[in-house]
């Protein structure tokens, strides 16, 4: 019981610190220069208690099940050793988990052009495909930064032929469907994996699996666009709710309760009876360790339940609000150092990125840290809603943007240690989560309503950004740790023998 009480503590230390910055700024906002009505900013309030609470449950959780399960599924497949079995599970797998993903739903309701079902299956088809390339990838030991660009070739030689209206949409895709579902069976996964292998490079190749599975949904929604030719049809709500009391205030929350009970009920099922087969087959977990998942599940679903409901009933219409308060502002130019600021502390509340930074700082023992990675996240993400925000005001394509940015980042994936690749790529699918939907998503379309601009081209595309903008920082930081290392290699050098660098392997590096 004192375990749980101090797990609960540390975890809700975290969940205050990274929601209470976002407090702070939007109530600044509210008493300053960006009014909002007192129903919407209560709503607000009401939704950021709701998501402490269940991001304090989910962490806890996810550390309790979907981690462990991710863990045993992936070192059981791998020790079976049987190459066609291992490709099919890999692939439903990835199947069962993306249709499970919330956020999913969300977005083939914007696409208005293309049936739910047909998007959905696409996608999830997309994933499931990727995780078997990721999965061949690892046991290969196939370098990843060629399979990155080989494949991000593809997709934009697809962009040639997709209607310009429906890119911002498709690019949202990759990081939309990568979320707190997603990212921590997927990751564990890669790390049991791992864990089965010798080699000094079996820890770099725990990650990148998020990196690859990102990249199945853009293809696949691009694929789709060429077919049903998608255009401005799409729907996009923007609706403020208005509340006139406090019974009006409880029936919005009351009203949002049953959906998303039922959603994560249906997303974690599948989840549920892929596992509870899997361990029917190999009977390989005791007793005690399936109490501990079955509990740990319990915190997640509620967990979410709490968070979904908190930051779409309350937080979507505060960012909406905002963002149509701020641009129409005579100084409407300052939309972009606010949307920074919210954008470095926003991803610091994501609950993926609480999964990622820890197995991060677990995989490389401390060599790049939690606080290293969440400040690196947070830098790109500052910078990703920036440009959106320019985006917003001037309504360039937001190819202009994506395409030198990957070109970047791929780029940069040949110089840095192949660890911060796999990071960085990873780390992209895990920024764009769904604080990332439900507010910075509203603030733009705000904005963009505000200034009369094209939603569907202007303010969609945010999604994209924030997923591309931490492929460069987290790789900068790489090469701030390579430079390092090449200069304590000299003066080392000076007095003992020269060690050629392909001596080393990257944990090695970092370690140094």
């Amino acid at each position: 019981m004192q375990v749980n009480r101090s797990k609960f503590k540390e975890k809700l230390n975290e969940t205050l610190k990274a929601v209470f910055p976002i407090l702070a700024i939007v109530l600044l906002l509210c008493f300053t220069i960006a009014p909002i009505p007192p129903s919407i900013l209560m709503c607000f309030l009401i939704g950021a208690l709701l998501l402490i609470v269940g991001m304090l449950l989910f962490n806890v959780g996810v550390e309790m099940s979907m981690t462990t399960m991710g863990e045993r599924v992936g070192t059981i497949m791998t020790k079976s050793k049987k190459f066609f079995v291992m490709i099919a599970i890999g692939f439903i797998m990835g199947f069962i988990i993306t249709i499970s993903e919330p956020d999913l739903q969300v977005l083939a309701e914007q696409v208005a052009s293309i049936p739910n079902m047909v998007l959905i299956l696409s996608v999830a088809a997309g994933v499931g495909v990727f995780l078997v390339i990721a999965l061949l990838r690892m046991l290969f030991s196939i370098a990843l930064p060629n399979l990155l660009v080989f494949f991000y070739a593809i997709v934009f030689i697809l962009t040639l032929f997709v209607p310009k209206d429906f890119l911002a949409i498709a690019f949202d895709s990759g990081g939309v469907t990568t979320g707190p579902m997603t990212v921590p069976f997927i990751m564990s996964f890669g790390i049991g994996i791992a864990a089965i292998r010798s080699d000094k490079h079996a820890s770099d190749d725990s990650f990148g699996l998020v990196s690859l599975c990102s990249i199945g949904p853009i293809m696949a929604v691009l694929i789709l666009g060429m077919i049903y030719n998608p255009g401005q049809s799409e729907i996009v709500s923007d609706s403020i709710p208005v509340v006139d009391n406090t019974v009006d205030l409880w029936g919005l929350f009351a009203s949002g309760f049953p959906t998303y009970i039922t959603e994560m009920a249906v997303s974690l099922l599948p989840i549920v009876i892929f596992f509870g087969l899997f361990q029917m087959a190999s009977r390989d977990i005791s007793k005690k360790a399936l109490i501990k998942i079955g509990i740990g599940l319990i915190y997640t679903y509620v967990g979410l339940v709490l968070f979904l409901t908190g930051v779409n009933v309350g937080f979507m219409p505060a960012g909406n609000y905002l963002g149509q308060t701020i641009a129409g502002l005579s100084f409407a130019w300052i939309i972009i150092p606010i949307g920074m600021i919210i954008g470095y502390y926003i991803v610091k509340a994501e609950p993926a990125v609480f999964v990622l930074t820890k197995q991060v700082e677990e995989m490389t023992s401390g060599a790049i840290s939690a606080k290293a990675m969440g400040t690196s996240l947070s830098i790109g993400v500052c910078m990703s809603v920036g440009l959106a925000m320019v985006r917003v005001l001037t309504g360039i394509s937001i190819m202009w943007l994506v395409v030198p940015g990957y070109a970047i980042a791929l780029i940069l994936t040949f110089f840095v240690p192949k660890i911060f690749t796999a990071i960085a790529f990873d780390s992209g699918g895990v920024a764009s989560g769904p604080m990332t939907a439900t507010f910075l998503l509203p603030f733009a379309m705000g904005a963009c309503g505000a200034r009369g601009g094209n939603i569907i081209t202007d303010a969609f595309g945010i999604i994209a950004m924030v997923a591309m903008t931490p492929l460069i920082t987290i790789q900068t930081m790489g090469m701030v740790f390579k430079i390092k290392e090449s200069r304590l290699r000299r003066k080392v050098s000076g007095r003992k023998v020269y060690v050629p660098l392909e001596e080393f392997g990257d944990m090695e590096i970092i370690e140094l």
